[in-house]
């Protein structure tokens, strides 16, 4: 690990203030990304703003239609709130389903969507809901959001403060995991907002997309059926020592449909 500067700020503002001063800082969420590519020496920060004292950047708020989570709450925190629970009980689901519980008590909602693994369950959600990334800046619609791989919408030194996801009639979230890191070879997270329906892949390709056949499908008919027999091209698809292309565009379909059931109980 390079040498680098710590710094706590007292607030949001601060934060933003410090990292433009900073040409080669980065912020400090959870960590669980960033440290690791540290030792590595796959990145190397001059400067680390560290956000987990900013209390204007926690906080889990809903409405009748809308559930705003801060970009500093906990995966924990989202997977074990009532207010989650009752609203969107697929995004609680999915919180609890990322990584293990060291992962979980320290890991940010904003910290995985400015990363923006391949792999990563919370884009999968963000994109799947149609949520709106709230900014220091301004807002971001999800599907303008995600660029590729590993990157965002996001500018040199802008801070992600929020995150709102609209409540959907019904939604499920299946993954097919890796043993050893729990993260998605194939995510699929499902929403039905009444007669439009929205599906999220991750894990699948470079970065989260929306599959637009199954939506189409699914938005004519909410049901397993309609999925179970849309085949998937493995063009430009993720191949690795755990799945080649082709077995990553079955369990696309796989996951998709398991989602729906999993909605539909």
């Amino acid at each position: 690990m390079h040498a680098f500067e710590y710094h706590r700020p007292a607030s949001s503002k601060d934060a933003v203030s410090l990292v433009s001063k900073k040409p080669e800082g980065r912020y400090l969420a959870g960590g669980q990304s960033l440290v690791q590519a540290m030792k590595l020496r796959l990145s190397s920060p001059s400067d680390l703003i560290d956000l987990s004292a900013l209390k204007d950047l926690t906080g889990i708020r809903t409405s009748g239609s809308t559930v705003e989570i801060g970009a500093m709450a906990r995966h924990a925190e989202v997977a074990g709130s009532a207010e989650v629970k009752k609203a969107i009980p697929a995004l609680a689901a999915l919180a609890g389903t990322i990584g293990d519980r060291q992962v979980r008590h320290m890991g940010t909602l904003g910290g995985s969507l400015a990363n923006d693994d391949p792999a990563a369950d919370y884009p999968a959600a963000a994109l799947g809901l149609g949520a709106t990334i709230h900014t220091n800046k301004r807002k971001i619609e999800a599907d303008k959001f995600f660029k590729g791989l590993y990157e965002t919408a996001l500018e040199p030194g802008e801070l992600i403060t929020s995150v709102s996801f609209p409540v959907p009639k019904r939604a499920a979230y299946m993954k097919f995991k890796n043993p050893a890191s729990r993260f998605a070879m194939v995510g699929v997270f499902v929403a039905d907002f009444g007669g439009k329906a929205r599906v999220a892949v991750t894990g699948a390709g470079p970065s989260v997309f929306r599959q637009a056949e199954m939506e189409k499908a699914l938005s004519a008919k909410f049901a397993p059926d309609s999925v179970a027999g849309i085949k998937v091209k493995p063009d430009g698809l993720n191949s690795d020592l755990h799945a080649s292309p082709e077995y990553r565009a079955h369990l696309i379909t796989v996951m998709a449909r398991r989602a729906v059931e999993a909605a539909l109980k």
